[in-house]
C-alpha cells in the first residue's frame, strides 16, 4: 500500500467569451407564494470573446424571482447562434444581490456600476457534436453587470 497524495487539484478560471444580451420590458408576473415573478425578454445580442463569436436569438427570457430579503433570482433560457451557424441552448442560473438602495435606483433606470451589486451566474450549454461541442463539456461561471437595455455576461470556463 502506498501513501500517494489525494489532493485535488484547485480549479483556475479561462475567459471564453462575453454575452451582450439586448432585453425589453419585463413583464411583471406579480407576488405569489415564493417571491415576486418577472419575466423579462431577450430581444438578441452578441457573442464575443477568443472560443466563441455570434450572436444571441430573439425568443429567450430571463424570468426572475425577487425573494422576500430583495435577492433576485435569476434563471434564462436561450439560444445563442455561432458565426458557423450552430445552434446553442444555454440555461444561465444567477443570483443579483445589492442594498435596497442600489435596487430603487436600477428599478428606477439610473445606470448603477457593477461593482455596487453581486450579480454572478453559472451557465450551463448544450452544444450539438462538432466544434462548438467543448461547452457541453465543461463547467463555467460568468459575471454580469446590466443596464436597462441589455446584460452583459462575460463568461469563464471553470479549468
Amino acid at each position: 500500500m502506498t501513501d500517494e497524495s489525494c489532493t485535488p487539484i484547485s480549479p483556475g478560471l479561462e475567459f471564453v467569451f462575453d454575452i451582450n444580451a439586448e432585453i425589453g420590458q419585463p413583464l411583471d408576473g406579480g407576488v405569489g407564494r415564493n417571491g415576486h415573478r418577472r419575466i423579462i425578454p431577450i430581444l438578441g445580442g452578441v457573442v464575443r470573446g477568443p472560443r466563441l463569436n455570434g450572436r444571441v436569438l430573439m425568443g429567450g427570457a430571463d424570468y426572475e424571482l425577487i425573494r422576500s430579503d430583495g435577492c433576485s433570482v435569476v434563471t434564462a433560457h436561450y439560444t445563442l447562434e455561432a458565426d458557423d451557424g450552430t445552434p446553442i441552448y444555454i440555461r444561465n442560473q444567477g443570483l443579483f444581490i445589492a442594498p435596497r438602495e442600489t435596487v430603487v435606483r436600477v428599478e428606477a433606470g439610473d445606470f448603477v456600476s457593477p461593482d455596487q451589486y453581486y450579480f454572478r451566474s453559472a451557465p450551463i450549454f448544450d452544444a450539438p457534436i462538432g466544434p462548438h461541442c467543448w461547452l457541453s463539456d465543461a463547467l463555467f461561471i460568468a459575471s454580469c453587470a446590466f443596464k436597462t437595455t441589455d446584460v452583459t455576461i462575460s463568461v469563464y470556463k471553470v479549468t
